[in-house]
C-alpha cells in the first residue's frame, strides 16, 4: 500500500509545500544586510581624540624654559605650589 497515492495525503503535502514557500520568501525578505550610520558628532569626536592621542605627553617648551631658569639659577618653586600640584593627580578625602 503506497501512503502517496491517496488523494488526502496529497491535499496535507500540498498545503505543507505553499506553507514552506511563503515561509522561504519571508525570510528571504527579511535577511537584509546590516547598515550602520555614524553620526557627525561621533565623527567629530574620533577627529578629536586622535589628535589627542597624537600630542606629545612632554611640552618640550615648557621643559626648556625650567632648564634655563634652572642653568641660570633662577628657578625657585613654593613648596606649597609643588605640593598643590602633587595633591591634584592624587584623589585623598583632604590634606593633613
Amino acid at each position: 500500500m503506497k501512503i502517496f497515492s491517496n488523494i488526502n495525503v496529497q491535499k496535507v503535502m500540498g498545503a505543507y509545500k505553499s506553507k514552506m514557500n511563503k515561509t522561504e520568501k519571508v525570510n528571504k525578505s527579511a535577511m537584509r544586510k546590516d547598515k550602520v550610520e555614524i553620526s557627525e558628532k561621533a565623527k567629530d569626536f574620533q577627529i578629536a581624540m586622535n589628535a589627542f592621542s597624537n600630542l606629545s605627553d612632554i611640552r618640550s617648551e615648557k621643559v626648556e624654559d625650567i632648564k634655563k631658569a634652572i642653568s641660570l639659577g633662577m628657578y625657585n618653586p613654593k613648596a606649597k605650589e609643588v605640593v598643590d600640584k602633587m595633591f591634584e593627580r592624587v584623589n585623598f578625602d583632604r590634606k593633613v
